[in-house]
């Protein structure tokens, strides 16, 4: 079993739920992914992950995501699809099912990453579950989610692989994003301006968190503890503050992100967003606290 060590920040949302995404897909592509997080040094908290192999289990999933081939997922591909954006659609065959409702637009189409015969499906700002769908970049009817993905992508590729020790540090201007990382995130009415209105400056993003964050949704979520409040969630993580304790398989650290009370050492934070243009539509991050 290899295992993988990588800085976290547990006050920044995107970060934690990129941890899950690194798992999730190491579990994928090595198999019997185990991690857990570490904050026995009260200044330095860490993410460990490990599964099966001699492969560097982050190296590993980021070098499959800035090199796979992406295409979006529609159940009528002739009339629903990302053309517009230079992306393929898949149509889904008769004997698929479709992942979630069936959608307006091609924004909220799910998107499948693919390389050497290994497929993993991001697709949870379109669930129609009673699961919080968890999508706080606006483009209902606009920018497509497999858009900003390749987007995201673009802006790394050369340099991901390498950072894969730190992948959170790595930044890069970016426009628009999944609103997961706050470091790039504004709301102009608190700031007194909005640098939309500026050419001069760009707002710096982590397209690693972005895209990993996205894949940590796949199966687990923050809570939203009251459905008519969109701007509060509680997320948790759970491992030790003792150094190299037992790491714990994928199903724990997903019911742990949605603030389960586990009988393990776990932390619990709450999360508060806000507006940063027209209501109901994008929201960012604020401020996170922790229980």
């Amino acid at each position: 079993m290899a295992e993988s060590t990588i800085p976290v920040d547990l006050f920044n949302p995107g970060q934690v739920f990129a941890c899950l995404g690194f798992m999730e897909l190491a579990d994928v592509l090595l198999g019997e992914a185990a991690a857990g997080f570490d904050w026995s040094d009260k200044s330095h908290t860490s993410f460990r992950l490990t599964a099966i192999g001699d492969e560097d289990p982050i190296k590993t999933a980021i070098s499959f995501i800035v090199s796979a081939e992406i295409r979006s997922v529609s159940p009528s591909a002739g009339v629903i699809n990302t053309k517009k954006w230079n992306i393929a659609t898949r149509e889904v065959t008769t004997d698929e099912g479709f992942s979630s409702p069936l959608p307006e637009s091609p924004a909220t189409l799910p998107i499948e990453i693919a390389k050497d015969g290994a497929i993993f499906m991001v697709d949870h700002w379109g669930d129609g579950t009673i699961r919080d769908n968890v999508k706080f970049w606006a483009g209902a009817g606009g920018y497509p989610g497999a858009a900003l993905w390749r987007d995201a992508v673009d802006l790394v590729k050369d340099q991901a692989v390498t950072s894969f020790r730190d992948p959170f540090f790595l930044s890069a201007p970016q426009s628009s994003s999944f609103r997961f990382d706050w470091r790039r995130d504004y709301i102009p009415i608190d700031s007194g301006f909005s640098p939309n209105e500026h050419n001069e400056i760009d707002m710096i993003g982590h397209p690693l968190v972005e895209l990993f964050a996205a894949i940590g949704l796949s199966h687990a979520r923050p809570l939203r503890p009251t459905r008519r409040d969109k701007l509060s969630y509680r997320y948790g993580v759970i491992g030790s503050s003792q150094e190299n304790s037992p790491l714990l398989p994928p199903t724990f650290l997903r019911a742990a992100l949605g603030a389960a009370i586990l009988p393990f050492p776990q932390r619990i934070f709450s999360m508060s967003m806000g507006w940063p243009g027209q209501e109901n539509q994008a929201r960012c991050i604020t401020t996170v606290t922790e229980e």
